[in-house]
């Protein structure tokens, strides 16, 4: 008997879907067609269900938020602010998508930062171009469980290609006195004294833009296993630290 084998595009998570349908279909992000959306989103659970690939849990609950968000648009009395002005269930899914596009941006010209290093024999200017990626990406936005692990995935791709070319003969640069699980241990040593830390304070015992670079992929890697815990306080990225 002849098999056939279906071929679904996979994504790296609910969001990645989203984006596909809006800009294959050239959709206003503002404007999203709430009932569209959720109809395509809930096919391709569906196609994946029947071909018995498991998806994660975010993909169910964005399907839940989409169709909370479809039911209160049908309300005929729609919801005010304290302004008096008419609330629109979608923003708060709008906000999260242009977040994630925003990082998904910067998840790709990382790893083309990456893709360029690697070919290179000189490196100087790595720390510099992670800086200046960081800064255009990551200045209006708060932190999010979902942008730490697209920074963490990107961040750890760069500082792989980082460590391979320490390692090629050809250098006479260095190797950095640093590395990836020293610097968690760092940390942990320093939370097993004080109950959480302010973001910031991370780094005052950073020896160089390098050091600190290593901290932060350690830091974005014991969040991402749930060791270390994030809290955001009172103003712009003002992040506290903490044992989970």
């Amino acid at each position: 008997m002849q098999t056939f084998q279906i071929k679904l595009p996979q994504f790296e998570g609910p969001f990645d879907l989203l984006l596909f349908f809006i800009e294959r279909d050239e959709l206003n992000i503002y404007d999203i067609p709430i009932s569209r959306i959720t109809e395509e989103f809930l096919g391709y659970i569906k196609q994946m269900e029947l071909l018995n690939i498991e998806l994660a849990s975010e993909f169910i609950l964005v399907a839940s938020t989409l169709m909370r968000i479809k039911s209160r648009m049908l309300i005929p009395r729609k919801e005010l602010n304290e302004a008096g002005e008419e609330i629109d269930p979608r923003e708060e899914l709008v906000q999260k998508l242009l977040e994630y596009k925003k990082f998904k941006e910067a998840s790709d010209e990382l790893q083309s930062l990456a893709d360029k290093r690697a070919l290179q024999h000189k490196r100087g200017g790595t720390v510099k171009d992670l800086r200046q990626i960081a800064e255009k990406y990551s200045s209006e936005s708060e932190l999010h469980s979902l942008t730490l692990y697209k920074m963490l995935k990107a961040f750890n791709k760069v500082l792989e290609r980082y460590e391979y070319e320490q390692n090629k003969p050809v250098h006479t640069i260095m190797e950095p006195p640093y590395t990836i699980e020293d610097s968690k241990q760092k940390i942990l040593s320093i939370l097993s004294d004080k109950k959480e830390i302010k973001f910031e304070a991370l780094f005052d015992f950073c020896e160089s833009r390098i050091h600190a670079v290593f901290i932060f992929l350690s830091l974005l890697e014991l969040v991402q296993i749930q060791t270390l815990s994030l809290k955001l306080g009172n103003g712009l990225n003002n992040f506290w630290i903490s044992l989970s």
